[in-house]
C-alpha cells in the first residue's frame, strides 16, 4: 500500500519519492491495461502513458479518493481512449494466466485452455463491462472504488457487473460446447 507521506513528498517535489511511487504502482497499472486492452504492446503503451500522466499530474491528486482509485481512473480512461481509437487485436500471453496444478499434465493443459477462454471472453465484452470486470475481479476493487474510478453511479457499476457476468457465463458455456470464439 502506498503511504500518504510518500504521495505528499512527491507532490512537494521530491523526485525520488515520486519515482518510488511510480515503481510501486507500475505492475498494477500494466495489469489493468493488459486485461482491458487484451494485448501486451497496447498495454505497455497505455501503462507508459498512464505513468507519465501520473508523473505530471501528481499535484492534482487530492485525498478525496484513495490513491489507487485515482490511479485506476487514469489508466482505465487511457485504455478506453486507446480502445476507441483502434480495435484491439487478440493476443494472449498465457504465462500471465497460469493456474496452479499438481504436476498433472492433463490438468495443466486444461487450465491453460480455461485461462485462454476466460481471457478471450473478457476481451469480447463491451469496453464498459470489461473495465468493471477488470477492476472488480482482477484488481479486487469494491463497488464504491469502481464507481469512483470510472466516475459512474454505484447502481450502474452493479448493473454492468451483472450484465458482464451473464455475458461471460454465456460465452464460456458456448466455448465448452465447442462454440465459435472471437
Amino acid at each position: 500500500m502506498v503511504a500518504i507521506e510518500m504521495i505528499k513528498a512527491a507532490q512537494a517535489g521530491d523526485r525520488e519519492a515520486l519515482l518510488t511511487l511510480l515503481r510501486e504502482i507500475e505492475s498494477h497499472v500494466y495489469k489493468t491495461a493488459y486485461y482491458i486492452l487484451g494485448n501486451e504492446q497496447d498495454a505497455m503503451d497505455a501503462s507508459q502513458d498512464a505513468l507519465i500522466r501520473i508523473y505530471t499530474k501528481i499535484n492534482s491528486y487530492e485525498e478525496k479518493a484513495l490513491f489507487k482509485t485515482w490511479v485506476q481512473r487514469i489508466v482505465t480512461n487511457i485504455c478506453i481512449d486507446k480502445f476507441r481509437r483502434n480495435k484491439p487485436t487478440v493476443s494472449i500471453d498465457e504465462h500471465e494466466m497460469v493456474f496452479s496444478s499438481d504436476n498433472n499434465v492433463e490438468t495443466a493443459v486444461m487450465s491453460k485452455y480455461v485461462a485462454k477462454d476466460i481471457q478471450d471472453a473478457i476481451e469480447r465484452l463491451p469496453e464498459h463491462h470489461r473495465a468493471v470486470v477488470v477492476l472488480r475481479y482482477l484488481n479486487d476493487f469494491s463497488y464504491n472504488e469502481i464507481a469512483d474510478a470510472l466516475d459512474l453511479p454505484i447502481n450502474t457499476v452493479k448493473s454492468y457487473l451483472f450484465r458482464a457476468r451473464h455475458q461471460l457465463q454465456g460465452m464460456l458455456q458456448d466455448y465448452q460446447k465447442g462454440g465459435v470464439r472471437g
